[in-house]
């Protein structure tokens, strides 16, 4: 398994987090993965075999081979086909907002092909990224196709990058109206903006922060036991934190840490 993280040019680095790679060898019997909400929606491309996804009523869908997956607000399991090679780029939570075609609550769970956001300029970018060489020169290709599109920056919706960043910062310790109150906003006004340039609501959003903090907690063994995990990310007591836990990652915090911490040491990441 290689993956690898690599750094926006300043061009695009406050709409883009990061581009990543993913190769793994074909697996006998696939292994299926799990992956847990992170905030942010990502253009996945890729130039292996595609993978299948799980959905809630046990039936399965082929994804596309490239496409953006709109805000996940569940656990999402996929299972690769075949070979695994993958070519990412991970918005940050109000990134993509800027090259939509389609209302975000519209894309929530689904993983939207290129060509349907973006019709034969999308097609075209499909072509260019696959058929690169390289990952750089994907990286530049990409970077070429988003500038092109970023025909009114000035629409950025600067309160809403704010408020994110305030809730990154805390690490989604804190209340809406908490947060309205910063943002000098009333909640009906933020929730509004948030939905429109996020695709999810500012609670949501801070609740998969601090899941990810705790994940990350989890993944470098900083705690003594789940009690003490709960406490030291602000979770009122232990069955609000299993709930929470539940609700994005499927499971409950012990089976998660013994059997799918592997897998998310690569897709839960640090939320700064």
């Amino acid at each position: 398994m290689d993956y690898q993280t690599f750094e926006p040019s300043n061009l695009v680095n406050s709409f883009v987090k990061c581009y990543w790679t993913l190769d793994i060898e074909k697996q006998d019997p696939p292994e299926k993965q799990r992956i847990v909400p992170d905030g942010c929606m990502e253009m996945i491309f890729h130039l292996g075999d595609h993978y299948i996804q799980y959905q809630s009523n046990g039936q399965t869908i082929e994804q596309p081979n490239c496409f953006v997956f709109g805000q996940i607000t569940k656990p999402l399991e996929i299972e690769p086909a075949g070979i695994t090679s993958i070519f990412a780029v991970r918005f940050h939570p109000d990134g993509f907002t800027s090259f939509a075609t389609l209302p975000l609550k519209q894309m929530e769970n689904k993983a939207v092909s290129i060509s349907e956001l973006f019709g034969n300029e999308g097609l075209e970018l499909q072509l260019k990224v696959v058929n690169a060489l390289t990952t750089q020169k994907r990286i530049t290709i990409i970077e070429d196709f988003l500038m092109s599109r970023l025909l009114a920056p000035e629409l950025v919706d600067r309160m809403i990058k704010s408020s994110v960043k305030t809730i990154l910062k805390l690490k989604g310790q804190l209340s809406v109206s908490e947060l309205s109150e910063k943002a000098n906003i009333n909640r009906r006004q933020l929730e509004r903006r948030f939905a429109d340039t996020i695709g999810l609501s500012p609670k949501q959003l801070a609740k998969i922060i601090r899941i990810q903090v705790t994940l990350n907690t989890m993944l470098n063994r900083d705690f003594e036991s789940l009690t003490s995990l709960a406490y030291k990310n602000d979770y009122f007591d232990q069955a609000h934190f299993i709930k929470d836990f539940k609700e994005f990652t499927g499971v409950n915090p012990k089976k998660f840490y013994s059997d799918n911490l592997k897998m998310s040491s690569l897709f839960s990441k640090p939320t700064s």
